[in-house]
């Protein structure tokens, strides 16, 4: 949903990001637009913390240094394990924060840890919020992110405002962990899709029917989604930056899935027939490939080409 004026108003915070990656550059650069103080250290890279720095955020050196001072922090890394460091490390979170500090975590993280941590921070008086997000780079830069929140009736009123500040709809799911536990279930269908339209596209090339006929059915019929739209942009158009999600990361979100329902004690084969397929292509080198070149991968192993 869409925020009215007033709500706007209310998000005018200090707050720090740590992650400025694909998603959270843009992420980062609304909430600085929005008329909050932002506060960015480096991770990774550089270039992104100079950009945002250049527009009026501040650099500080630590996630300590950024948890001193901060009313909200959020996290877009890769998973619960820099998550974990982030919070817990010698020089994190934990180590900086005061009472009343919310860590709004967008990242793919497992439920499991989520929970952990939420209790680790309320201990100190802070609290932990998952909001895990759906879209492009392009949705990121434009403030029209899906956001699916974890959090308390009260944790996700303060967080809303913030988080609307790049997010055109937002979706709260429950307590604390319940926003990663749907982004995971929302992961799976969409990297479900894609080993679905590799298999299909490859047995396409065997019989003969090409990747543009294959397109002009499915495309023009009730199969066609967004996924389907980006990914198949790769596929027909040969746009490497399509679809800017990488292998490692979907086998990551493959493998939490897996623990989470392994957790839940369901038998799940078409999740681990669907991580195999990216555990496959990680495994011959290619992990930092975008999710659409799956398709490439699949079509190669059985001695066809989709160009």
């Amino acid at each position: 949903m869409r925020q009215d004026s007033s709500m706007q108003d209310r998000a005018k915070a200090t707050v720090g990001f740590i992650g400025l990656g694909y998603m959270g550059e843009g992420m980062a650069a609304n909430l600085l637009a929005k008329g909050n103080a932002l506060v960015v250290m480096a991770n990774r890279k550089r270039d992104a913390v100079e950009r945002l720095v250049a527009d009026g955020a501040r650099e500080v050196k630590s996630a300590a240094e950024m948890a001193s001072f901060c009313d909200a922090i959020f996290l877009c890394v890769t998973g619960s394990p820099e998550v974990e460091a982030i919070i817990e490390g010698p020089d994190g979170i934990f180590a900086g924060g005061k009472p009343g500090l919310m860590v709004i975590d967008c990242s793919t993280a497992e439920p499991a840890s989520t929970l952990r941590l939420a209790e680790v921070v309320a201990a100190k008086g802070m609290s932990l919020v998952d909001a895990p997000l759906g879209g492009t780079p392009a949705g990121a830069k434009a403030g029209t992110l899906q956001a699916l929140v974890g959090a308390s009736d009260d944790d996700f009123a303060r967080a809303e405002p913030l988080i609307a500040c790049w997010a055109a709809t937002i979706a709260h799911v429950g307590p604390v962990g319940a926003g990663h536990k749907m982004k995971l279930i929302n992961n799976f269908l969409s990297l479900g899709y894609a080993a679905l339209y590799s298999e299909a596209l490859a047995l396409g090339q065997k019989v003969g029917i090409s990747p543009e006929t294959f397109h002009s059915v499915i495309g023009q019929g009730r199969m066609r989604c967004g996924f389907y739209d980006t990914f198949m942009t790769y596929v027909i158009k040969r746009d490497e930056n399509a679809h800017q999600f990488t292998i490692a990361n979907a086998y990551k979100d493959l493998r939490y899935l897996a623990g989470m329902a392994d957790s839940a004690r369901l038998v799940n084969p078409l999740g681990s027939a669907v991580k195999n397929q990216f555990a496959a292509m990680a495994a011959a080198g290619q992990a930092e490939r975008y999710v659409p070149m799956l398709s490439d991968f699949v079509a190669e192993a059985n001695g066809v080409k989709n160009r």
